[in-house]
């Protein structure tokens, strides 16, 4: 250069589709102790920024989606680390259950954050790791269904190189590896809900995503099986389910989230810095506080409701469950930090209405707008599915005690025998019966939620 007193910015530059991308911008000065006086103040303020990782652990499973996830890091997030003074320890998975169980070992105190290179799959693992870990910190006991788990002070990032990634769609409007890997470069921080899974004061999982019962279970379940066709078994598990069209009967019991400002069906979408997520965390909060106190009734019993019958398929989200075969995903107005989720019940219905359904998840019409179709926001749910008779008469004097009247509105349950299994963020559970709590906001992500787009007006 003619005027070798210069010096480069590195930085975001936003593109389509919420992508993010790197970008330089090279300045020139007239003066020496000028381009030095600038690198010191622009330095400085690198320096202030805390929020920024300088440290972090990353997990990278070389196994999952294509196979492509080595690759991945190496190519598109390590030079942007390195750019921005990031140092890492790397671990690349060679077994299932690698990462959780790593992160009960080694001391996970000097890292500003973990990141997980692979798929939902890979993210669970980091997750129920990191879950545990300051649980057993804390002196928490997670088989406890009713137990105040405690948030981890750790970020998580993901870099998608999965197979569907819906939880990095969920919250960043893309599965592109450099906008993920910017996300945690710049220090982004985003509070999302977990959901507990307990089966006879067992956990047994924590869900960030979907928990699936019917249709969704039926095909995580058999396409376990034929993990030798690769990734095409989701279609054809998914086209075999389906033409299936099993039904299974079980009662349903919830509590409604009464402190949410939303609905599932208000059209409002969770966006970053989300009004929804931040003043219904403040209500809980004071909900909370006024049940500690005794300046509330805290009966649950009139609160809980119970919803009995055949179902083709029950899903609880506590995202939009967005992925790119389904843009605006299985519930479009579930929030990521609201404390709940959305408990969304199919009842028995003819193939062609069911086929309705899931189409609607491909365009903008509204999926709950059927009558076999109902849809709660809750903060507890439970399921017992049919049980033998001698079972069956302890359930409804549970029932009668705790939830009230049983069915009132609604055909009485009747015969079928088969229980399905519930896929849990991609992996199946042990037992249909369950008790599920959502935390809100346990965890928190390297992501700032999806932005709004220049042509995306919110709904009047």
């Amino acid at each position: 250069m003619e005027k070798p007193f210069a010096f480069t910015v590195h930085c975001v530059k936003r593109a389509r589709r919420h992508r993010w991308k790197w970008a330089q911008v090279t300045f020139c000065c007239a003066e020496e102790p000028l381009c030095h006086l600038w690198l010191h103040a622009l330095q400085e303020l690198l320096g202030k920024l805390t929020s920024r990782p300088k440290h972090l652990l990353v997990f990278i499973n070389p196994f999952g989606g294509k196979g492509q996830g080595k690759r991945i890091y190496e190519r598109k997030v390590a030079p942007l680390f390195t750019l921005a003074s990031i140092t890492t320890e790397i671990i690349v998975t060679e077994r299932a259950n690698q990462a959780k169980e790593s992160l009960y070992e080694i001391n996970i105190d000097k890292y500003d954050g973990i990141v997980c290179v692979g798929g939902d799959g890979m993210f669970s693992e980091v997750l129920h790791g990191l879950i545990g870990r300051t649980q057993q910190n804390a002196g928490v006991d997670q088989n406890q269904p009713r137990a105040a788990l405690v948030p981890s002070p750790l970020r998580i990032g993901i870099i998608p190189a999965g197979s569907t990634d819906c939880v990095c769609f969920s919250t960043v409007g893309t599965n592109d590896a450099e906008t993920s890997a910017l996300h945690i470069i710049v220090g982004d921080s985003l509070p999302m809900d977990v959901s507990s899974v307990h089966h006879n004061s067992t956990l047994l999982r924590y869900s960030v995503s979907l928990l699936g019962y019917g249709f969704y279970g039926d095909i995580i379940k058999d396409s376990e099986k034929k993990r030798w066709m690769g990734l095409i078994r989701y279609d054809f598990s998914g086209l075999k389910t389906f033409l299936s069209h099993h039904c299974y009967e079980g009662t349903v019991s919830f509590l409604p989230a009464r402190h949410t400002v939303g609905s599932p069906r208000d059209r409002k979408p969770c966006r970053a810095g989300c009004f929804v997520c931040r003043q219904s965390k403040q209500q809980l909060e004071e909900e909370q506080k006024k049940s500690l106190y005794g300046l509330a009734n805290t009966e649950e019993v009139e609160e809980w409701k119970v919803v009995c019958g055949k179902f083709l398929a029950i899903n609880a989200t506590n995202m939009s469950c967005a992925c790119p075969r389904s843009p605006r995903g299985l519930s479009p107005a579930a929030h990521l930090g609201d404390g709940s989720s959305d408990l969304i019940l199919i009842r028995k219905c003819s193939r062609f209405n069911f086929l309705r359904f899931l189409v609607r998840h491909t365009n903008q019409y509204d999926q709950f707008d059927f009558a076999f179709v109902e849809v709660y926001r809750v903060r507890k749910f439970q399921f017992l599915s049919k049980q033998p008779e001698d079972e069956e008469g302890g359930l409804r004097e549970r029932g009668k005690t705790r939830f009230g009247p049983m069915c009132s509105d609604t055909p009485a349950c009747c015969g079928t025998a088969s229980s399905s299994s519930w896929n849990c963020d991609g992996e199946l559970l042990s037992s249909s019966s369950i008790e599920v709590r959502v935390h809100c906001q346990l965890v928190r992500l390297f992501a700032r939620g999806i932005e709004e787009g220049p042509k995306e007006e919110p709904d009047s």
